[in-house]
């Protein structure tokens, strides 16, 4: 697909969405059971979709472990939910997903608790400049071509690569974690832009024919593809874990900061009645971690609450595998036995 053709296709999208989510009735969270004694990973959970995931597990008794690069903001949000939940175990922890060695020492630091892991959700990451201690955040979304410090395009790098080498890293937790009545969840964060996603396993760093949109949406496409293979294996070992897939919907947060004047402008004048908050757009995320209805069931895509059909492409088993292969090539074969294609 064309740059321009990408471009277009992807506020096509948002604008469909973003009707589909002024016609319809917004999900509402049930009344879930205490989760005391569970522990959670959420990527990105200082702000945002992640910050509201992390609150509500926290109000479920949960321990919440919040991972970002942006220290300050972390250790802050830490504080707001301790204050709003009275649940004193949630803490910070640092992860760039931008590095390879940063996720593995974030492993190591995590695995030293001794603690277990219920719920890992790879959320959609906001990357925090080092050298900026200000709030404002660079969204990988829509970014300038830039490489992440280990050399891959920075959206397939940070949005799928840095998610897929962190699950593969804790599955051993996972794991031992789950049970057969109660197993743990991965819960992935994607969006409707995988549906004009492409992947290119000739170009996945998008090297030749540069698009932020394209490569945004082939990120996007990568986490369907990736959620389901690792759904498909996991039941094959006949492991206690479980793999879902979760569209927020369009949010009102930091992540719009590369794209185009005109949709700045909708958002600026919309947001209140088109986009969703970070509260709405988080109760789809909580659902997949927590609810009842949802246990022992994997390998299927969520919006609203509700499970739906994603694009044909993320079902191409062969697709998945491939990917999958390329993949652990790339970071290195994390935990090979885990990895092998």
């Amino acid at each position: 697909m064309s740059p321009v053709s990408s471009f277009l296709w992807t506020y096509a999208v948002g604008v469909k969405v973003l009707l589909s989510q002024l016609l319809s009735r917004s999900f509402s969270l049930p009344v879930f059971p205490l989760q005391n004694g569970k522990v959670a990973i959420v990527t990105g959970g200082a702000k945002g979709i992640g910050y509201e995931t992390a609150k509500h597990l926290s109000r479920l008794g949960m321990h919440v472990i919040i991972a970002g690069n942006h220290e300050n903001q972390g250790e802050l949000s830490v504080s707001r939910i301790v204050k709003e939940t009275g649940n004193e175990k949630v803490e910070f922890m640092y992860l760039e997903l931008a590095s390879m060695q940063s996720i593995q020492q974030f492993v190591q630091h995590f695995k030293a608790k001794n603690l277990l892991l219920h719920v890992l959700v790879n959320n959609g990451y906001i990357r925090w400049p080092v050298n900026q201690c200000s709030p404002g955040a660079a969204a990988v979304m829509l970014v300038p071509q830039r490489n992440t410090a280990d050399g891959f395009e920075e959206h397939f790098g940070v949005n799928y690569l840095g998610h897929f080498m962190l699950t593969h890293l804790l599955l051993d937790t996972l794991k031992q974690s789950g049970s057969h009545d109660l197993n743990s969840r991965i819960v992935t964060v994607s969006s409707a832009t995988h549906y004009i996603g492409e992947l290119n396993l000739n170009d996945l760093q998008s090297r030749h024919n540069y698009s932020p949109h394209g490569a945004y949406a082939q990120s996007k496409l990568a986490l369907v593809l990736f959620s389901y293979q690792l759904q498909q294996r996991l039941a094959a070992e006949g492991s206690h874990v479980t793999s879902n897939v979760v569209d927020p919907g369009v949010v009102n947060t930091d992540l719009y900061k590369h794209t185009s004047w005109l949709f700045k402008l909708c958002k600026w004048l919309t947001s209140w009645l088109l986009f969703k908050t970070s509260t709405q757009g988080a109760s789809t995320v909580i659902y997949a971690a927590v609810s009842p209805d949802l246990e022992g069931a994997g390998g299927s895509y969520y919006v609203n609450g509700q499970k739906v059909k994603s694009a044909d492409i993320s079902y191409d088993e062969d697709l998945q595998r491939k990917l999958w292969a390329q993949s652990c090539n790339l970071v290195g074969n994390p935990e090979r036995h885990q990895c092998a294609s």
